[in-house]
């Protein structure tokens, strides 16, 4: 499929006429304008008549599946991968700051009242709002492609004290697991009857901790991550973490983390935000809002593989359109590192710069490049001018490529592309 603009830059309706479109760019009556999507401008004036196209958009905290249609035919594929260590990067700054200051300057009480969610109405917390940022940018990556005339949302919502208890009802959702309880460790050491979840009392520590599965700055501090300790295990945990002889939990023979909700949490806070900002954004553009079990038995009817550039199909409507045997896949990749240097110091007593140039030999991070015929992207970097090569699914290609044996491709531009044959129809009962 080739993505058409006119001479404003206005997008038209697609083509498949691959001769034609060589023809027009051999005889300069177009240019290319962005490689993949493949996208050509037209260089004269020509009709400006085009068709309704409705898209829809299957959004999700992880992944966004968007879907571009007219009656008969499918337009847009595309599966967008949003980031998941926003939570993780402000959280090292956070220790970093915190750092710095109690080195520098002297102590001050905290202050409780300055904070940004009490002086901005509809404050969202920072990973929140970049995924409700992700969404609305790739919809406008549509519509700078195609003349979209009508936007359709599905928007979860998700009860997660049903998805714990399927049996809750009724007052059962004011009589949580922690009420009577003071705070979460009382609750946790109850819970787990007052004894080590890793000797079970054998080393006979009368001493109690309650230990984060995952680390408190990813994990939280909700009863799922907590577990009750003796002093010595938990001593015993912590320096064998330290020193390298195991890698996490499981080697310690700690249980697993219950199955966290952040997903569901995530889709319950952005739901009426995200549709909010997109009828804003779009006041001449009808968009509407659908719900998970109708596109549940538009999948189910039509059996389609469970997808979401497939949700993202029967969410827009025209479930007569022909589908696009190709999906083009979108990862959100970062653009910027703020931190200079790097927390360890070196000999000397001198901290190492955590940055390196911008640009070594012509190539920058997430560049995608062609390496011994093979189309890879840039991942790693080093001033002498060698790079870490992988592929978009993040199998790792060379180490140490030579800059003298990369071609560009694609220069990065904030997510990282692929295009794959599309999964279509369901293998097997869905």
């Amino acid at each position: 499929m080739v993505y058409v603009l006119d001479v404003d830059g206005k997008p038209l309706m697609p083509t498949e006429r691959h001769g034609k479109v060589r023809h027009l760019l051999n005889d300069k009556k177009a240019k290319v304008v962005k490689k993949n999507p493949f996208t050509i401008k037209l260089l004269y004036d020509s009709t400006r008549y085009t068709q309704p196209v409705t898209l829809g958009v299957d959004a999700g905290s992880k992944h966004v599946g968007l879907s571009a249609s007219s009656e008969d035919k499918e337009l847009l594929a595309w599966d967008v991968q949003n980031r998941t260590d926003i939570t993780e990067l402000i959280s090292t700054r956070r220790e970093a700051r915190r750092a710095r200051r109690n080195r520098k300057t002297r102590y001050r009480a905290p202050r409780f009242n300055n904070r940004v969610r009490t002086k901005h109405k509809g404050w969202l917390a920072p990973s929140v709002e970049h995924k409700i940022g992700t969404h609305l940018h790739c919809i406008e990556e549509v519509q700078k492609i195609l003349p979209v005339t009508k936007i359709v949302v599905e928007t979860a919502s998700f009860d997660t004290q049903k998805l714990k208890n399927r049996d809750i009802s009724g007052t059962g959702y004011q009589n949580g697991d922690q009420k009577g309880f003071w705070n979460v460790r009382e609750y946790v050491l109850f819970r787990d009857n007052h004894e080590c979840q890793h000797c079970h009392g054998k080393k006979k520590d009368p001493i109690l901790n309650v230990h984060h599965i995952e680390s408190r700055k990813t994990g939280g501090d909700s009863p799922s991550n907590l577990i009750t300790l003796c002093e010595t295990c938990h001593n015993e945990y912590h320096k064998k973490i330290k020193s390298g002889k195991i890698k996490g939990p499981e080697d310690f023979k700690l249980p697993k983390r219950a199955k966290p909700y952040r997903d569901a949490a995530f889709m319950g806070i952005m739901r009426w935000t995200l549709l909010e900002r997109l009828k804003q954004a779009n006041s001449d553009i009808e968009v509407i809002n659908t719900y998970g079990y109708l596109t549940k038995s538009k999948r189910i009817e039509l059996n389609l593989a469970k997808e979401h550039y497939n949700d993202a199909y029967c969410i827009a409507g025209n479930l007569n359109a022909k589908p696009l045997k190709q999906c083009l896949y979108l990862k959100k990749i970062r653009r910027h590192n703020r931190q200079i240097h790097k927390f360890n110091f070196i000999k000397g007593h001198k901290r190492k710069n955590n940055q390196a140039p911008h640009m070594v030999g012509g190539f920058c991070l997430f560049d995608k490049v062609r390496f011994e015929g093979q189309e890879c992207f840039i991942t790693g970097r080093r001033k002498r001018g060698v790079f870490t090569l992988k592929t978009f699914w993040g199998q790792k290609i060379k180490d140490g490529a030579s800059m003298k044996k990369l071609i560009l491709v694609e220069r990065a531009s904030g997510y990282m592309k692929q295009t794959a044959t599309r999964q279509f129809l369901a293998t097997q009962t869905v």
